[in-house]
Protein backbone atom coordinates (compact mmCIF):
# COMPACT_ATOMS: atom_id res chain seq x y z
CA UNK A 1 0.00 0.00 0.00
CA UNK A 2 1.39 3.42 -0.59
CA UNK A 3 0.63 6.56 1.28
CA UNK A 4 1.63 9.84 1.39
CA UNK A 5 2.95 12.05 4.00
CA UNK A 6 2.83 15.32 4.70
CA UNK A 7 4.28 17.58 7.09
CA UNK A 8 2.51 21.60 7.10
CA UNK A 9 4.52 24.72 7.47
CA UNK A 10 4.82 28.32 7.24
CA UNK A 11 7.18 31.04 6.72
CA UNK A 12 6.54 32.36 10.94
CA UNK A 13 7.26 28.79 12.02
CA UNK A 14 11.03 28.79 10.30
CA UNK A 15 11.65 31.64 11.30
CA UNK A 16 11.34 30.84 14.93
CA UNK A 17 13.43 27.99 14.68
CA UNK A 18 16.85 28.52 16.02
CA UNK A 19 19.53 28.89 13.06
CA UNK A 20 21.72 27.01 15.08
CA UNK A 21 19.24 23.82 15.68
CA UNK A 22 19.15 23.22 11.68
CA UNK A 23 22.09 21.63 11.29
CA UNK A 24 21.38 18.51 14.24
CA UNK A 25 17.32 18.79 12.68
CA UNK A 26 18.72 18.40 9.26
CA UNK A 27 20.87 15.47 10.71
CA UNK A 28 17.84 13.67 12.30
CA UNK A 29 15.58 13.76 9.47
CA UNK A 30 18.92 12.63 6.75
CA UNK A 31 19.01 9.30 9.45
CA UNK A 32 15.49 8.84 9.33
CA UNK A 33 15.29 9.15 5.35
CA UNK A 34 18.34 6.58 4.88
CA UNK A 35 16.89 3.91 7.67
CA UNK A 36 13.63 4.08 5.81
CA UNK A 37 15.17 3.86 2.26
CA UNK A 38 16.95 0.84 3.31
CA UNK A 39 13.93 -0.73 4.64
CA UNK A 40 12.32 -0.24 1.17
CA UNK A 41 9.65 1.52 2.82
CA UNK A 42 10.63 5.37 2.04
CA UNK A 43 10.40 5.93 -2.36
CA UNK A 44 10.99 9.70 -1.57
CA UNK A 45 11.50 12.52 0.46
CA UNK A 46 10.32 16.09 -0.84
CA UNK A 47 11.32 19.11 0.67
CA UNK A 48 9.11 22.05 -1.28
CA UNK A 49 10.49 25.31 -1.82
CA UNK A 50 9.41 28.96 -0.16
CA UNK A 51 5.85 29.74 -0.95
CA UNK A 52 6.52 32.99 -2.21
CA UNK A 53 8.20 30.68 -5.16
CA UNK A 54 4.68 28.94 -5.84
CA UNK A 55 2.75 29.26 -8.86
CA UNK A 56 -0.72 28.75 -10.22
CA UNK A 57 -0.84 27.36 -13.36
CA UNK A 58 -4.58 27.37 -14.94
CA UNK A 59 -5.54 26.93 -19.14
CA UNK A 60 -7.65 30.11 -20.17
CA UNK A 61 -8.88 29.36 -24.04
CA UNK A 62 -6.26 26.82 -24.41
CA UNK A 63 -3.08 28.70 -22.64
CA UNK A 64 -1.26 28.40 -20.24
CA UNK A 65 -1.86 31.54 -17.67
CA UNK A 66 0.84 31.61 -14.81
CA UNK A 67 0.19 33.64 -11.45
CA UNK A 68 2.47 33.82 -8.74
CA UNK A 69 1.63 32.75 -5.09
CA UNK A 70 0.21 30.03 -3.03
CA UNK A 71 -3.77 29.16 -3.93
CA UNK A 72 -5.87 31.82 -2.10
CA UNK A 73 -2.89 33.14 -0.36
CA UNK A 74 -2.74 30.23 2.39
CA UNK A 75 -1.14 30.68 5.64
CA UNK A 76 0.19 26.96 5.77
CA UNK A 77 1.34 24.94 3.26
CA UNK A 78 3.09 21.67 2.14
CA UNK A 79 6.64 22.02 3.20
CA UNK A 80 7.76 17.94 2.72
CA UNK A 81 5.77 15.43 1.29
CA UNK A 82 7.01 12.03 1.53
CA UNK A 83 5.96 8.61 -0.41
CA UNK A 84 5.48 5.78 1.05
CA UNK A 85 5.63 2.22 0.44
CA UNK A 86 4.01 0.08 3.19
CA UNK A 87 2.35 -3.27 4.32
CA UNK A 88 -0.54 -1.55 6.37
CA UNK A 89 -2.08 1.66 7.09
CA UNK A 90 -1.11 0.55 10.94
CA UNK A 91 2.89 0.82 9.31
CA UNK A 92 2.49 3.73 7.60
CA UNK A 93 1.07 5.44 10.90
CA UNK A 94 4.17 4.10 12.77
CA UNK A 95 6.51 5.64 10.17
CA UNK A 96 4.66 9.03 10.18
CA UNK A 97 4.92 8.99 14.15
CA UNK A 98 8.90 8.04 13.69
CA UNK A 99 9.22 11.27 11.24
CA UNK A 100 11.66 13.99 13.34
CA UNK A 101 9.33 16.38 13.84
CA UNK A 102 6.02 14.46 14.85
CA UNK A 103 6.07 15.48 18.51
CA UNK A 104 5.92 19.44 17.66
CA UNK A 105 3.93 19.28 14.50
CA UNK A 106 1.14 16.48 13.52
CA UNK A 107 1.72 14.68 9.90
CA UNK A 108 -0.85 14.16 7.66
CA UNK A 109 -0.96 10.35 6.09
CA UNK A 110 -3.05 10.06 2.96
CA UNK A 111 -3.23 6.43 1.00
CA UNK A 112 -3.04 6.29 -2.20
CA UNK A 113 -5.80 4.96 -4.16
CA UNK A 114 -4.29 5.22 -7.86
CA UNK A 115 -0.84 4.95 -9.51
CA UNK A 116 -0.42 5.34 -12.94
CA UNK A 117 1.86 2.54 -14.31
CA UNK A 118 5.37 4.53 -15.29
CA UNK A 119 6.81 3.84 -18.65
CA UNK A 120 3.40 3.49 -20.23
Amino acid sequence: MKFVAMIYGNQAKWDSFPAEAWPEAIAKQEAFNKRYRESGELIGAYGLGDAVNAQLVRREEGVAAVTDGTYLGTKEYIATFYLLDCDSLQRAQAIAADMPFADVEPVELWPILHESAAGV
